[in-house]
């Protein structure tokens, strides 16, 4: 026989900070190479021209230049198409 009584399930631990994901640089703004563009989970946003993706699916500035977001069709494995942003520099 336990000699310890039943401990209750605790439901306030949930107290992590946020990630702080989003668009940093907004279309029309100049931007250095190396900066970060769009930090997101998973590859919501692609990367255009003169941006790269890291492991994390951050979108970095390549080069030196402005932002500008389109619109765009990307081929999903199955054939289907679905819209996504593609971020470039120019």
């Amino acid at each position: 026989m336990s000699h310890v009584k039943a401990g209750g399930t605790a439901k306030n631990v949930h107290n992590n900070a946020g990630q702080r994901l989003g668009v940093k640089r907004f279309g029309g703004q100049k931007v250095k190479a190396g900066e970060v563009l769009v930090r997101q989970t998973g590859s919501t946003k692609i990367a255009g021209p003169g941006t790269y993706m890291s492991r994390n699916f951050t979108i970095h500035a390549k080069k030196d230049g402005v932002v500008t977001f389109v619109k765009t069709k990307k081929c999903h494995f199955s054939g289907k198409s679905l819209p996504r942003v593609r971020v470039e520099v120019r």
